[in-house]
């Protein structure tokens, strides 16, 4: 079994991994005290990478680390996996909130599955169709951003999900067809565990996030848009 070193990304790792092996309440209560610690330092992490995205996207310098993370209890009511733990921890740093439309940036410790992430996982149809035509409107300032090295060197792929033809109200011979296929406007890099055990971690959550701040602003001026629209 790997181990990690007593960085906070290590511990939180250890813990987490700890959590997986005995997912039920009853050792949850017999280690409280080391779910608060391994908290406590995830907490910290997320604080200094707000900092850290904030030199360079100021639109998240208010946040606090309460409104980027997520309780660790699962919600097993209509679940056929009753733990009632989660195995990971993450965070996501949206200016406009954890639950909104509006594309931010995500971590996600978790024993062989870590992973650094951003843009916009869901759209209503309209917002979907909205943030397409977009696109196609603006297609040479989309691929400069998407189709860019430094992009590139991170994230390869736009979206788990992606339609087979072309969209509703698009020709099927579009020639920028790959672009608008994706049903949500997400991407994601898979890191190994030591990179949130490493003294330069913040260093390279930098590198990795800076080539997202364009594809976000990109995305979220029609997801804004739709956003203040529909709030009022």
């Amino acid at each position: 079994m790997k181990k990690y070193n007593n960085s906070p990304g290590g511990k939180v790792l250890t813990f987490i991994r700890e959590l997986a092996n005995h997912n039920n309440r009853e050792w949850f209560s017999q280690h409280k005290d080391d779910y608060e610690e391994a908290k406590a330092l995830f907490e910290q992490m997320v604080q200094d990478a707000i900092l850290r995205i904030s030199t360079f996207d100021k639109s998240v310098e208010m946040l606090q680390p309460k409104d980027c993370t997520y309780r660790i209890y699962r919600d097993i009511r209509f679940s056929e996996d009753k733990s009632p733990y989660k195995r990971h921890m993450g965070a996501y740093i949206c200016a406009r909130g954890k639950q909104s439309l509006h594309g931010g940036y995500y971590i996600h410790l978790q024993p062989e599955e870590c992973l650094l992430a951003g843009g916009c996982y869901y759209f209503p149809p309209k917002l979907l169709q909205q943030v397409r035509h977009t696109i196609i409107d603006n297609i040479d300032e989309y691929r400069a951003i998407v189709d860019s090295p430094d992009f590139k060197k991170y994230y390869q792929i736009i979206g788990e999900e992606r339609l087979k033809g072309a969209p509703k109200g698009f020709k099927k011979d579009n020639p920028y067809l790959k672009y608008i296929q994706p049903k949500q406007y997400d991407t994601m890099y898979a890191v190994p565990d030591e990179f949130f055990c490493s003294p330069d971690w913040l260093d390279n959550l930098e590198k990795a996030f800076r080539p997202l701040k364009k594809f976000l602003d990109f995305i979220n001026y029609p997801v804004d848009e739709y956003l203040d629209n529909y709030e009022e």
